[in-house]
């Protein structure tokens, strides 16, 4: 279908440059979260639910060749070899451990980016570039993927904190009041991923927001009053979770034990499963925000904090298709996680990339998972 969008000049010269200069530092900044590391770090699952970093690895460059090169320029697969292996459904994540050594993987991206950049030189069809965008996308998500990968590695070793996990101040005890009202909700714009689409208008009563994510001094009153032990600030399904779970803080806290408050205490909170966002909410006799109060606030930008790299904030909205959705460019790209068994994410954190921050995009993650760099904001009516 070609892309019609009135406020963008669709010049194909300056379209093949942009895409150019944005795969390139895409690239580079893939690139850089894999400089110098150890075999082991690639090859190991550090969560039984994660692929191994190197998987990542050659499965952006298995997707970037049958989309851009099979699908789009009509070429014959040329790494036919690789298709098991890094195909999403050839191997269960178990699975995926025998794979090449680096110097490998660096070089199957190379070969595969080398031809995409020639096709791309001679695309100058505007129904292609939702095709540009979403793989620059589908790139960036799994290179913050791969950065959370190995902050569990360093979980995993004893370490503590991810260095990265909480790079940015926050400020906290503030709340905004957003008025009853509508906004537009989701993205019809050119770079949007089929999941945002179609854009549409949601209404909202009367609800107060916070200002910022609950930071880690916040949180932190929660674990001292004796939170992960108390079933009253815990769903049914959450405290059966923490039960099995057995944990006591966020994954991503330093040592496993209280933090220094004067170091951390402003910082958000990362590491939290949908489960813990929720109990702590309780406990401070607020709720979660739904999606549609989330991005509202944000499109109001009525004194809220956008997040920009900061953590992903649990909504209490399941992950769903907005009315009117249509899979792009495959079929299981989102529409297989409509399930009733995904929480929506929203904003970003420290490891997302510019191409997918913005208030329209949409992360999902089963609410047991704490592995995602995420926190939360609380909302009250």
């Amino acid at each position: 279908m070609p892309l019609h969008h009135s406020s963008v000049c669709l010049d194909p010269k300056l379209l093949v440059g942009t895409f150019q200069e944005s795969l390139q530092d895409c690239r580079r900044q893939t690139l850089a979260l894999v400089e110098g590391i150890r075999p082991e770090m690639l090859r190991t699952q550090s969560h039984p639910e994660f692929s191994p970093v190197g998987w990542h690895l050659g499965h952006i460059a298995y997707t970037e060749s049958l989309w851009i090169s099979e699908q789009l320029a009509k070429l014959p697969q040329q790494f036919g070899q690789y298709e098991r292996l890094f195909a999403a459904d050839g191997l269960p994540k178990s699975e995926r451990q025998n794979l090449p050594d680096i110097e490998e993987l660096l070089a199957y991206l190379k070969a595969v980016r080398s031809q995409t950049l020639s096709i791309l030189q001679h695309d100058n069809k505007f129904e292609n570039v939702r095709l540009w965008h979403w793989l620059i996308q589908h790139e960036s998500q799994h290179a913050e993927i791969i950065a959370m990968v190995l902050a569990m590695h360093q979980v995993n070793k004893g370490s503590g904190l991810s260095p990265m996990a909480h790079p940015i101040a926050a400020v906290d005890d503030d709340m905004v009041c957003i008025e009853l009202g509508s906004a537009t909700v989701g993205s019809d714009a050119p770079n949007a991923i089929d999941n945002e689409r179609p854009a549409h208008l949601v209404s909202t009563e009367s609800y107060w927001l916070d200002r910022a994510p609950v930071t880690v001094r916040q949180y932190q009153a929660f674990i001292e009053a004796g939170g992960y032990r108390e079933a009253k600030w815990w769903g049914e399904e959450g405290w059966q979770w923490l039960q099995s779970a057995q944990v006591e803080v966020p994954l991503y806290w330093p040592d496993g034990t209280l933090v220094d408050k004067a170091h951390w205490g402003n910082c958000p909170v990362c590491g939290v499963s949908w489960y813990e966002a929720e109990a702590y909410a309780k406990f401070v006799g607020k709720r979660l925000p739904t999606e549609a109060e989330w991005e509202r606030a944000m499109a109001l930008d009525n004194g809220c904090d956008r997040t920009s790299g900061s953590v992903w904030e649990w909504t209490d909205t399941w992950f769903a298709p907005y009315p009117g959705f249509e899979s792009f460019p495959y079929e299981g790209y989102s529409q297989i996680y409509f399930d009733d068994e995904h929480r929506v994410l929203k904003g970003g954190s420290f490891a997302t990339s510019k191409w997918v921050r913005r208030p329209s995009f949409r992360n999902w993650y089963h609410p047991h998972r704490r592995e995602v760099f995420a926190g939360f904001r609380c909302a009250m009516s």
